[in-house]
């Protein structure tokens, strides 16, 4: 990479992971501290310890040394958040068989890794673990990565993996996991065994609501989570539940906008959740969406664009050339329904397209977007250029006239 560009590097290039974790550390202690002042100047009572709902408008908190005060308020906002779920049946040494809130406080790297589930978590940890130096194989139950994007995303992002050296498995049930050695084994269903020095667990969310307190207050949940209404409203009243919990969208952004609608009706605004939420995973390339997916939409007219990010002229002068940017629209009306993106910066350019399916923009009005030049985000019009089939730095697509037979 640095050669290409004409950089020379004298010296062995390495990493210190103890710097980065203690890195890492501070600035999440920054950001806490951050928060904290924020409270502050608003003058926001905290009250630490364990909050636990005990009846209407009435919640109780345990401190670290037992002592429970009980509280009242009219209304009560739940964010309580989810935990890693893991598998009831495998190993529970955290040090081994690890979700990621073991991974992410590592004190030391291990030189083989068994990624369990290809969803958002696992693609980044495969991507981050390979990057240090790590045997990384990944293992997923569906046909391809990262099921809920759109179909040409995960497949592109698999392609991707396999060329850096990730071992991907497909389409395969992991059958039993147990330690072995120093490290952990598992088989799957084909009979394949892979040993590795740890394993981490990415199969998911569960909503960290067992010990909350909803029986008192008569809220049932759903698969463990707490159903809302668009004012982010439960069926008890006067109490809301936003973020992870509710099962909505586990996203933080989406979480931080739930409350905002959550705290604006609680203090009498008569607000929902009309906002429409990207999505963002940081894996090497980047990869975000917005809006409906191809498979989502399967039946209804759509018209679908796609532009490579490696015809750009940025992008070859970055030698940042994987990827690219897909656009659908609705052939009837001609909103704009989607856009999806895998390359680098997705996460940043994800926004423009977001502000338009917010207003409930057209195909059109995208593609006669002025982008500024030489940008990666230049791709998001020629995407949309490309599903009104009027790409100009694309090949032309191929006409095919259909004629109605005139019945006799």
């Amino acid at each position: 990479g640095a050669k290409k560009l004409g950089v020379t590097v004298d010296g062995e290039v390495s990493f210190d992971w103890p710097a980065i974790q203690k890195r890492k550390t501070k600035t999440i202690a920054k950001l806490r501290g951050g928060i904290k002042g924020l409270f502050k100047a608003r003058g926001v009572t905290v009250l630490q310890g364990h909050g636990r709902l005990a009846g209407a408008n009435t919640f109780t908190v345990t401190d670290s040394d037992g002592a429970t005060e009980t509280h009242t308020a009219a209304k009560i906002i739940l964010a309580v958040g989810s935990t890693p779920r893991r598998i009831p049946s495998w190993p529970t040494d955290p040090d081994i068989v690890c979700t990621s809130d073991e991974a992410l406080h590592w004190s030391t790297l291990p030189k083989s890794l068994i990624i369990v589930g290809g969803g958002v978590i696992g693609c980044e940890f495969a991507c981050m673990m390979k990057q240090f130096g790590l045997d990384v194989t990944l293992i997923e139950m569906l046909p391809r990565l990262v099921p809920p994007m759109d179909a040409d995303l995960g497949d592109a992002l698999a392609s991707i993996f396999k060329k850096r050296g990730i071992a991907l498995h497909l389409g395969a049930t992991v059958e039993t996991v147990g330690l072995a050695g120093a490290g952990v084994q598992a088989t799957l269903a084909d009979g394949t065994v892979i040993e590795a020095e740890r394993m981490l667990v990415s199969v998911g969310r569960a909503a960290a609501t067992d010990d909350c307190g909803l029986d008192t207050v008569g809220i049932a949940t759903e698969g463990g989570f707490i159903s809302v209404d668009d004012s982010m409203q439960t069926q008890a009243p006067g109490v809301y539940c936003i973020g992870d919990a509710n099962g909505r969208i586990q996203l933080a952004h989406a979480a931080s906008a739930q409350g905002a609608v959550a705290a604006q009706h609680a203090m009498g605004q008569d607000v929902s959740d009309t906002s429409t939420t990207p999505w963002a995973q940081y894996t090497f390339p980047e990869v975000a969406g917005v809006g409906a997916t191809e498979q989502e939409l399967d039946g209804r007219p759509i018209s679908v664009g796609l532009f490579p990010l490696g015809h750009l002229g940025k992008a070859m002068a970055t030698e940042h050339t994987e990827g690219f940017v897909k656009t659908i629209g609705c052939r009837e009306t001609g909103r704009l329904l989607g856009v999806h993106i895998l390359g680098h910066n997705a996460t940043e350019m994800i926004h423009a397209a977001a502000a338009m399916i917010g207003t409930q923009a057209s195909t059109h009005d995208l593609a006669e977007m002025v982008f500024a030049h030489p940008t990666l985000s230049e791709a998001i019009k020629e995407s949309a250029e490309d599903a009104l089939g009027l790409a100009l730095h694309l090949p032309p697509k191929e006409l095919v006239r259909l004629v109605a037979e005139k019945s006799e």
